[in-house]
Protein backbone atom coordinates (compact mmCIF):
# COMPACT_ATOMS: atom_id res chain seq x y z
CA UNK A 1 0.00 0.00 0.00
CA UNK A 2 1.10 3.59 -0.52
CA UNK A 3 1.06 4.77 3.08
CA UNK A 4 3.69 2.83 5.00
CA UNK A 5 6.78 3.71 7.00
CA UNK A 6 10.04 1.76 7.32
CA UNK A 7 9.40 0.37 3.84
CA UNK A 8 13.02 0.68 2.73
CA UNK A 9 14.91 -0.69 5.74
CA UNK A 10 15.90 -3.75 3.71
CA UNK A 11 18.66 -1.73 2.04
CA UNK A 12 20.66 -1.88 5.28
CA UNK A 13 20.68 -5.71 5.11
CA UNK A 14 23.38 -7.08 7.41
CA UNK A 15 24.08 -3.88 9.34
CA UNK A 16 23.24 -4.01 13.05
CA UNK A 17 19.77 -2.64 13.73
CA UNK A 18 19.81 -3.00 17.50
CA UNK A 19 21.64 -4.56 20.40
CA UNK A 20 19.33 -6.18 22.93
CA UNK A 21 19.88 -5.97 26.69
CA UNK A 22 21.15 -9.56 26.52
CA UNK A 23 23.95 -8.36 24.24
CA UNK A 24 22.46 -10.02 21.13
CA UNK A 25 23.14 -8.02 17.97
CA UNK A 26 20.24 -8.11 15.52
CA UNK A 27 20.73 -7.16 11.87
CA UNK A 28 18.24 -5.21 9.80
CA UNK A 29 17.46 -8.36 7.81
CA UNK A 30 16.70 -10.28 10.99
CA UNK A 31 14.67 -7.38 12.39
CA UNK A 32 12.51 -7.26 9.26
CA UNK A 33 11.99 -11.02 9.32
CA UNK A 34 10.74 -10.82 12.92
CA UNK A 35 8.74 -7.65 12.29
CA UNK A 36 6.92 -8.87 9.20
CA UNK A 37 6.05 -12.19 10.84
CA UNK A 38 4.34 -10.54 13.81
CA UNK A 39 2.53 -7.99 11.66
CA UNK A 40 1.31 -10.59 9.14
CA UNK A 41 -1.45 -11.71 11.50
CA UNK A 42 -3.13 -8.29 11.40
CA UNK A 43 -4.75 -6.58 8.43
CA UNK A 44 -3.86 -3.11 7.15
CA UNK A 45 -5.92 -0.43 8.97
CA UNK A 46 -6.38 -2.67 12.01
CA UNK A 47 -5.92 -0.94 15.37
CA UNK A 48 -3.45 -2.77 17.62
CA UNK A 49 -2.49 -1.90 21.18
CA UNK A 50 1.30 -2.19 21.51
CA UNK A 51 2.11 -2.54 25.21
CA UNK A 52 5.82 -1.92 24.96
CA UNK A 53 9.21 -1.68 26.57
CA UNK A 54 12.58 -0.83 25.04
CA UNK A 55 13.18 -4.42 24.02
CA UNK A 56 13.66 -6.55 20.93
CA UNK A 57 10.07 -7.79 20.76
CA UNK A 58 8.50 -4.33 21.03
CA UNK A 59 10.84 -2.83 18.41
CA UNK A 60 10.09 -5.63 15.96
CA UNK A 61 6.33 -5.37 16.46
CA UNK A 62 6.39 -1.57 16.04
CA UNK A 63 8.43 -1.78 12.82
CA UNK A 64 6.23 -4.55 11.45
CA UNK A 65 2.96 -2.79 12.15
CA UNK A 66 4.06 0.42 10.43
CA UNK A 67 5.43 -1.50 7.44
CA UNK A 68 2.10 -3.29 7.00
CA UNK A 69 -0.13 -0.26 7.47
CA UNK A 70 -1.43 -1.48 10.83
CA UNK A 71 -2.04 1.39 13.28
CA UNK A 72 -0.43 0.82 16.69
CA UNK A 73 -1.47 2.61 19.88
CA UNK A 74 1.75 2.97 21.86
CA UNK A 75 1.16 2.06 25.52
CA UNK A 76 3.71 1.82 28.33
CA UNK A 77 4.04 -1.61 29.91
CA UNK A 78 3.48 0.16 33.24
CA UNK A 79 -0.19 0.63 32.32
CA UNK A 80 -2.63 -0.74 34.88
CA UNK A 81 -5.47 -3.08 33.98
CA UNK A 82 -8.14 -0.46 34.60
CA UNK A 83 -6.57 2.07 32.24
CA UNK A 84 -5.96 -0.56 29.59
CA UNK A 85 -9.58 -1.65 29.89
CA UNK A 86 -10.83 1.93 29.46
CA UNK A 87 -8.73 2.35 26.34
CA UNK A 88 -9.97 -0.96 24.98
CA UNK A 89 -13.59 0.10 25.49
CA UNK A 90 -12.94 3.41 23.72
CA UNK A 91 -11.02 2.04 20.71
CA UNK A 92 -11.97 -1.66 20.36
CA UNK A 93 -8.59 -2.79 18.95
CA UNK A 94 -8.42 -5.90 16.81
CA UNK A 95 -5.32 -7.13 18.66
CA UNK A 96 -3.19 -6.41 21.70
CA UNK A 97 0.55 -7.09 21.64
CA UNK A 98 1.73 -7.43 25.23
CA UNK A 99 3.99 -9.41 27.56
CA UNK A 100 2.70 -12.97 27.71
CA UNK A 101 2.69 -12.85 31.50
CA UNK A 102 0.11 -10.03 31.33
CA UNK A 103 -2.24 -11.77 28.91
CA UNK A 104 -5.62 -12.73 30.36
CA UNK A 105 -6.15 -16.48 30.96
CA UNK A 106 -7.95 -18.15 28.08
CA UNK A 107 -7.37 -15.33 25.59
CA UNK A 108 -6.77 -16.21 21.95
CA UNK A 109 -3.05 -15.98 21.24
CA UNK A 110 -2.47 -15.82 17.49
CA UNK A 111 1.28 -15.33 17.60
CA UNK A 112 4.03 -15.73 20.18
CA UNK A 113 7.15 -13.59 19.90
CA UNK A 114 9.79 -14.06 22.58
CA UNK A 115 8.24 -13.07 25.91
CA UNK A 116 5.31 -11.37 24.12
CA UNK A 117 2.05 -12.50 22.56
CA UNK A 118 -0.23 -11.04 19.92
CA UNK A 119 -3.75 -11.56 21.28
CA UNK A 120 -6.97 -11.34 19.30
CA UNK A 121 -9.51 -9.26 21.23
CA UNK A 122 -12.68 -10.34 19.43
CA UNK A 123 -13.85 -6.71 19.39
CA UNK A 124 -16.22 -6.03 16.54
CA UNK A 125 -15.07 -3.29 14.17
CA UNK A 126 -17.86 -0.70 14.14
CA UNK A 127 -15.64 2.14 12.94
CA UNK A 128 -13.37 3.12 10.05
CA UNK A 129 -9.74 4.24 10.12
CA UNK A 130 -8.52 7.09 7.93
CA UNK A 131 -6.11 6.11 5.13
CA UNK A 132 -3.34 8.43 6.35
CA UNK A 133 -3.37 7.48 10.04
CA UNK A 134 -0.09 5.82 11.03
CA UNK A 135 0.26 5.97 14.80
CA UNK A 136 -1.58 6.89 17.99
CA UNK A 137 0.27 8.32 20.99
CA UNK A 138 -0.81 9.53 24.39
CA UNK A 139 -0.45 13.24 25.02
CA UNK A 140 1.73 13.08 28.13
CA UNK A 141 3.01 9.56 28.65
CA UNK A 142 -0.01 8.68 30.77
CA UNK A 143 -2.46 6.05 29.57
CA UNK A 144 -5.25 6.95 31.97
CA UNK A 145 -7.05 9.12 29.41
CA UNK A 146 -8.50 7.93 26.09
CA UNK A 147 -7.33 11.17 24.44
CA UNK A 148 -4.72 10.26 21.83
CA UNK A 149 -2.73 12.21 19.25
CA UNK A 150 -3.31 11.11 15.66
CA UNK A 151 -0.04 11.00 13.69
CA UNK A 152 0.00 10.46 9.94
CA UNK A 153 2.61 8.88 7.69
CA UNK A 154 3.49 12.32 6.34
CA UNK A 155 3.92 13.64 9.89
CA UNK A 156 6.39 10.90 10.78
CA UNK A 157 8.26 10.97 7.47
CA UNK A 158 8.73 14.75 7.44
CA UNK A 159 9.77 15.04 11.09
CA UNK A 160 12.11 12.07 10.82
CA UNK A 161 13.83 13.56 7.77
CA UNK A 162 14.15 16.96 9.43
CA UNK A 163 15.65 15.57 12.65
CA UNK A 164 18.09 13.39 10.70
CA UNK A 165 19.19 16.48 8.77
CA UNK A 166 19.83 18.91 11.61
CA UNK A 167 21.39 16.30 13.93
CA UNK A 168 23.48 14.83 11.13
CA UNK A 169 22.60 11.26 12.14
CA UNK A 170 25.05 8.82 10.53
CA UNK A 171 24.83 5.08 9.80
CA UNK A 172 27.72 4.65 12.25
CA UNK A 173 25.76 6.18 15.13
CA UNK A 174 24.57 4.10 18.08
CA UNK A 175 21.81 5.57 20.23
CA UNK A 176 21.13 4.15 23.68
CA UNK A 177 17.45 4.23 24.67
CA UNK A 178 17.05 6.46 27.72
CA UNK A 179 13.36 7.19 27.15
CA UNK A 180 10.34 4.87 26.80
CA UNK A 181 9.27 4.11 23.24
CA UNK A 182 5.66 4.88 24.16
CA UNK A 183 6.78 8.53 24.56
CA UNK A 184 7.03 10.78 21.51
CA UNK A 185 10.67 11.71 22.18
CA UNK A 186 11.62 8.06 22.66
CA UNK A 187 9.88 6.87 19.50
CA UNK A 188 11.43 9.70 17.45
CA UNK A 189 14.91 8.45 18.41
CA UNK A 190 13.93 4.99 17.17
CA UNK A 191 12.43 6.37 13.93
CA UNK A 192 15.42 8.54 13.06
CA UNK A 193 18.15 6.05 13.82
CA UNK A 194 16.54 3.11 12.05
CA UNK A 195 15.77 5.32 9.05
CA UNK A 196 19.45 6.30 8.89
CA UNK A 197 20.67 2.71 9.10
CA UNK A 198 22.15 3.41 12.53
CA UNK A 199 21.90 1.11 15.55
CA UNK A 200 19.93 1.21 18.78
CA UNK A 201 21.30 0.02 22.12
CA UNK A 202 18.18 -1.16 23.93
CA UNK A 203 17.96 -0.46 27.64
CA UNK A 204 15.14 -0.21 30.14
CA UNK A 205 17.52 0.80 32.90
CA UNK A 206 17.62 4.17 34.57
CA UNK A 207 20.64 6.41 34.97
CA UNK A 208 20.99 4.94 38.45
CA UNK A 209 21.46 1.41 37.09
CA UNK A 210 24.99 0.11 36.59
CA UNK A 211 23.71 -1.99 33.69
CA UNK A 212 22.74 1.12 31.75
CA UNK A 213 26.24 2.57 31.92
CA UNK A 214 27.84 -0.80 31.18
CA UNK A 215 25.75 -1.11 28.01
CA UNK A 216 26.52 2.47 26.98
CA UNK A 217 30.27 1.88 27.36
CA UNK A 218 30.46 -1.71 26.08
CA UNK A 219 28.50 -1.03 22.90
CA UNK A 220 30.12 2.38 22.31
CA UNK A 221 27.03 4.58 22.27
CA UNK A 222 27.51 7.76 20.28
CA UNK A 223 24.40 9.59 21.52
CA UNK A 224 21.46 9.61 23.89
CA UNK A 225 18.59 11.94 24.66
CA UNK A 226 17.09 13.18 27.89
CA UNK A 227 14.43 15.38 29.44
CA UNK A 228 15.34 18.10 32.00
CA UNK A 229 15.11 15.59 34.85
CA UNK A 230 17.70 13.42 33.05
CA UNK A 231 20.21 16.24 33.15
CA UNK A 232 19.42 17.08 36.75
CA UNK A 233 20.31 13.45 37.56
CA UNK A 234 23.43 13.51 35.37
CA UNK A 235 24.68 16.52 37.30
CA UNK A 236 24.23 14.66 40.59
CA UNK A 237 26.05 11.67 39.09
CA UNK A 238 29.00 13.96 38.19
CA UNK A 239 28.72 13.35 34.46
CA UNK A 240 31.66 15.69 33.87
CA UNK A 241 33.98 13.11 35.47
CA UNK A 242 32.83 10.17 33.35
CA UNK A 243 35.07 8.79 30.62
CA UNK A 244 32.78 8.25 27.62
CA UNK A 245 35.01 8.74 24.57
CA UNK A 246 32.53 7.43 21.98
CA UNK A 247 29.72 9.88 22.74
CA UNK A 248 29.35 12.33 19.85
CA UNK A 249 26.40 14.41 21.02
CA UNK A 250 23.59 14.58 23.57
CA UNK A 251 20.08 15.90 22.98
CA UNK A 252 17.56 17.47 25.35
CA UNK A 253 13.82 18.02 24.93
CA UNK A 254 10.65 17.18 26.85
CA UNK A 255 10.48 20.41 28.82
CA UNK A 256 12.38 23.58 29.58
CA UNK A 257 15.91 23.13 30.87
CA UNK A 258 17.05 26.03 33.05
CA UNK A 259 19.49 28.40 31.39
CA UNK A 260 22.00 27.68 34.17
CA UNK A 261 21.91 23.91 33.76
CA UNK A 262 21.91 24.27 29.98
CA UNK A 263 25.05 26.43 30.13
CA UNK A 264 26.67 23.94 32.50
CA UNK A 265 26.13 21.01 30.12
CA UNK A 266 27.19 23.06 27.13
CA UNK A 267 30.48 23.62 28.93
CA UNK A 268 30.82 19.99 30.01
CA UNK A 269 30.12 18.68 26.52
CA UNK A 270 32.43 21.23 24.94
CA UNK A 271 35.29 20.13 27.18
CA UNK A 272 34.57 16.49 26.36
CA UNK A 273 34.60 17.14 22.61
CA UNK A 274 30.91 16.41 22.12
CA UNK A 275 27.87 18.55 21.29
CA UNK A 276 24.82 19.33 23.40
CA UNK A 277 21.72 20.00 21.30
CA UNK A 278 18.66 21.53 22.96
CA UNK A 279 15.39 20.87 21.14
CA UNK A 280 11.73 21.73 21.57
CA UNK A 281 8.70 19.72 20.56
CA UNK A 282 5.30 18.30 21.36
CA UNK A 283 3.48 15.09 20.51
CA UNK A 284 1.04 17.27 18.55
CA UNK A 285 3.94 18.16 16.24
CA UNK A 286 5.03 14.50 15.96
CA UNK A 287 8.24 15.22 17.85
CA UNK A 288 10.38 18.30 17.15
CA UNK A 289 9.65 21.91 16.23
CA UNK A 290 12.93 23.67 17.00
CA UNK A 291 16.56 23.09 17.84
CA UNK A 292 19.54 25.13 19.01
CA UNK A 293 22.51 24.61 16.67
CA UNK A 294 25.68 23.71 18.55
CA UNK A 295 27.58 26.71 17.19
CA UNK A 296 25.17 28.95 19.12
CA UNK A 297 25.04 26.83 22.27
CA UNK A 298 27.40 29.04 24.28
CA UNK A 299 25.89 32.39 23.36
CA UNK A 300 22.23 31.31 23.39
CA UNK A 301 22.11 28.99 26.42
CA UNK A 302 18.51 28.71 27.58
CA UNK A 303 17.08 29.19 24.08
CA UNK A 304 15.06 26.57 22.20
CA UNK A 305 16.73 27.91 19.08
CA UNK A 306 15.20 28.18 15.64
CA UNK A 307 12.59 26.25 13.67
CA UNK A 308 13.60 22.83 12.32
CA UNK A 309 14.21 22.51 8.56
CA UNK A 310 10.86 22.82 6.82
CA UNK A 311 9.14 24.47 9.81
CA UNK A 312 8.21 28.03 10.81
CA UNK A 313 7.78 29.68 14.22
CA UNK A 314 6.12 32.95 15.19
CA UNK A 315 4.40 34.62 18.16
CA UNK A 316 0.87 35.94 18.63
CA UNK A 317 -0.14 38.48 21.26
CA UNK A 318 -3.30 38.70 23.35
CA UNK A 319 -4.82 40.80 20.56
CA UNK A 320 -4.38 37.94 18.09
CA UNK A 321 -1.82 39.86 16.05
CA UNK A 322 1.64 38.63 15.10
CA UNK A 323 4.44 39.98 17.31
CA UNK A 324 7.20 41.59 15.28
CA UNK A 325 9.45 42.98 18.03
CA UNK A 326 12.05 41.06 20.08
CA UNK A 327 11.70 40.53 23.83
CA UNK A 328 7.87 40.63 23.69
CA UNK A 329 6.11 37.57 25.14
CA UNK A 330 3.32 35.91 23.17
CA UNK A 331 1.97 32.46 22.38
CA UNK A 332 4.31 30.37 20.25
CA UNK A 333 2.80 29.17 16.95
CA UNK A 334 4.35 26.58 14.64
CA UNK A 335 3.68 25.58 11.04
CA UNK A 336 5.02 22.44 9.34
CA UNK A 337 4.19 19.13 7.71
CA UNK A 338 4.82 17.42 11.03
CA UNK A 339 1.82 19.11 12.71
CA UNK A 340 -0.62 16.31 13.46
CA UNK A 341 -4.23 16.49 12.23
CA UNK A 342 -5.83 16.45 15.71
CA UNK A 343 -6.84 14.26 18.62
CA UNK A 344 -8.94 11.16 19.00
CA UNK A 345 -11.03 10.50 22.10
CA UNK A 346 -12.63 7.30 20.82
CA UNK A 347 -12.58 4.99 17.81
CA UNK A 348 -15.04 7.08 15.83
CA UNK A 349 -12.51 9.93 15.68
CA UNK A 350 -10.04 7.74 13.78
CA UNK A 351 -11.66 8.60 10.46
CA UNK A 352 -11.39 12.36 11.03
CA UNK A 353 -9.33 14.45 8.67
CA UNK A 354 -6.93 17.33 9.24
CA UNK A 355 -8.31 19.76 11.83
CA UNK A 356 -5.20 21.96 12.10
CA UNK A 357 -4.14 22.61 8.49
CA UNK A 358 -0.50 22.32 9.47
CA UNK A 359 -0.61 25.03 12.17
CA UNK A 360 -0.19 24.33 15.90
CA UNK A 361 -0.98 26.70 18.74
CA UNK A 362 1.56 25.33 21.19
CA UNK A 363 0.12 26.75 24.43
CA UNK A 364 3.64 27.90 25.33
CA UNK A 365 4.47 31.54 25.98
CA UNK A 366 7.75 32.65 24.44
CA UNK A 367 9.78 35.55 23.08
CA UNK A 368 12.55 35.89 20.53
CA UNK A 369 15.76 37.89 20.73
CA UNK A 370 17.31 40.30 18.23
CA UNK A 371 18.83 37.36 16.31
CA UNK A 372 15.54 35.49 15.99
CA UNK A 373 16.24 32.79 18.60
CA UNK A 374 13.25 31.75 20.69
CA UNK A 375 13.01 31.38 24.47
CA UNK A 376 10.17 29.72 26.41
CA UNK A 377 8.70 31.91 29.18
CA UNK A 378 6.18 29.36 30.49
CA UNK A 379 2.97 27.56 29.73
CA UNK A 380 -0.05 29.65 28.81
CA UNK A 381 -2.06 27.85 31.48
CA UNK A 382 0.78 28.00 34.01
CA UNK A 383 0.10 31.65 34.84
CA UNK A 384 -2.19 32.79 37.64
CA UNK A 385 -3.08 35.94 39.52
CA UNK A 386 -2.20 36.45 43.17
CA UNK A 387 -4.02 39.48 44.53
CA UNK A 388 -3.94 41.13 41.13
CA UNK A 389 -0.33 40.31 40.26
CA UNK A 390 0.43 37.88 37.43
CA UNK A 391 2.65 34.99 38.57
CA UNK A 392 4.47 32.54 36.29
CA UNK A 393 4.45 29.17 38.06
CA UNK A 394 7.36 27.91 35.96
CA UNK A 395 9.48 30.88 37.05
CA UNK A 396 8.72 30.24 40.73
CA UNK A 397 9.51 26.55 40.30
CA UNK A 398 12.75 27.36 38.50
CA UNK A 399 13.75 29.85 41.20
CA UNK A 400 13.31 27.22 43.90
CA UNK A 401 15.11 24.51 41.94
CA UNK A 402 18.10 26.76 41.35
CA UNK A 403 18.26 27.21 45.11
CA UNK A 404 18.41 23.44 45.56
CA UNK A 405 14.79 22.67 46.45
CA UNK A 406 13.11 19.54 45.03
CA UNK A 407 9.66 20.94 44.30
CA UNK A 408 6.70 21.38 41.97
CA UNK A 409 4.43 24.44 41.85
CA UNK A 410 0.73 24.45 40.97
CA UNK A 411 -2.45 26.18 42.12
CA UNK A 412 -5.19 28.61 41.20
CA UNK A 413 -5.67 32.37 41.45
CA UNK A 414 -4.82 33.63 44.95
CA UNK A 415 -3.85 30.09 45.98
CA UNK A 416 -0.44 29.02 44.70
CA UNK A 417 0.74 25.66 46.09
CA UNK A 418 4.39 24.66 46.41
CA UNK A 419 4.84 20.92 46.87
CA UNK A 420 8.11 19.97 48.53
CA UNK A 421 10.05 16.75 48.96
CA UNK A 422 11.89 18.36 51.86
CA UNK A 423 11.66 21.17 54.42
CA UNK A 424 8.54 23.19 53.65
CA UNK A 425 9.38 26.10 55.92
CA UNK A 426 12.78 26.67 54.30
CA UNK A 427 11.08 26.87 50.90
CA UNK A 428 8.44 29.28 52.20
CA UNK A 429 11.04 31.61 53.67
CA UNK A 430 13.06 31.50 50.46
CA UNK A 431 10.02 32.52 48.38
CA UNK A 432 9.28 35.36 50.79
CA UNK A 433 12.88 36.60 50.60
CA UNK A 434 13.23 36.21 46.84
CA UNK A 435 9.89 37.38 45.42
CA UNK A 436 7.22 39.96 46.01
CA UNK A 437 4.45 37.37 46.20
CA UNK A 438 1.90 38.11 48.91
CA UNK A 439 2.45 35.53 51.71
CA UNK A 440 -1.31 35.08 52.05
CA UNK A 441 -1.49 33.92 48.42
CA UNK A 442 0.58 30.77 48.64
CA UNK A 443 1.17 27.71 50.80
CA UNK A 444 3.88 25.04 50.99
CA UNK A 445 3.06 21.36 51.47
CA UNK A 446 5.46 18.49 52.16
CA UNK A 447 5.00 15.27 50.16
CA UNK A 448 7.02 12.05 50.02
CA UNK A 449 8.15 12.51 46.42
CA UNK A 450 7.35 14.65 43.39
CA UNK A 451 5.12 12.49 41.12
CA UNK A 452 6.63 11.98 37.67
CA UNK A 453 5.74 9.94 34.62
CA UNK A 454 8.04 7.41 32.97
CA UNK A 455 9.83 10.14 31.01
CA UNK A 456 10.53 12.26 34.08
CA UNK A 457 7.86 14.94 33.62
CA UNK A 458 6.09 16.21 36.73
CA UNK A 459 2.49 14.95 36.99
CA UNK A 460 0.88 18.14 38.29
CA UNK A 461 -2.57 16.52 38.24
CA UNK A 462 -1.46 14.03 40.89
CA UNK A 463 -0.12 16.55 43.39
CA UNK A 464 -1.81 16.25 46.76
CA UNK A 465 -1.06 17.63 50.21
CA UNK A 466 1.23 15.46 52.21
Amino acid sequence: MKNIFFGSLGRFADKTAFIAESGEEVSYSDLLSRADRVASFADPRDIVFLVCRNDAESIAAYVGFLRRGVVPVMISDAVNAESLGSLKDAYRPSYIFLPTSDAAPGCEVVCGHGDYSLVRTGCGKDYTVGPDLALLLTTSGSTGSPKLVRQTYENIESNTASIMEYLGIKPEDRAVTTLPMSYTYGISIINTHLSAGAALILSNGTLMDRGFWNALKTHKATTFGGVPYTYEMLKKLRFERMELPHLRYLTQAGGKLSAELCAEFVGICGRKGMEFIVMYGQTEATARMSYLPWKHAYTKAGSIGIAIPGGELWLVGDDGLRIESPQVVGELIYRGRNVTPGYAENRFDLRNGDERDGVLETGDMAYFDEDGFYYIAGRKKRFLKIYGNRVNLDEVEGLLKRAGFDCAVAGTDDDMRIYMAGDAEDARQYVLRSTGINPAGFAVATIDAIPRNSSGKVLYSELIDG
